[in-house]
């Protein structure tokens, strides 16, 4: 084992420490997609809204 030497230790160190900053080993994993988002209406702000163009439609007329 005397044909390894230091040198060749440190020689050999360097190149696996540039090999693994420049080729991580780690799998980078998808992230998980989230769940879909609640619904931001649910039909209660349309059945308003449309409550609202009706009422105004009733006063406009009688008005």
């Amino acid at each position: 084992m005397e044909a390894i030497t230091r040198a060749s230790m440190g020689v050999l160190a360097v190149t696996v420490l540039i090999i693994v900053v420049a080729f991580p080993a780690t799998v980078a994993q998808s992230p998980v997609p989230s769940p879909v988002p609640a619904p931001t209406s649910d039909g209660t702000t349309i059945d308003q809204g449309i409550a609202y163009v009706l009422m105004l439609n009733f006063i406009h007329s009688n008005s």
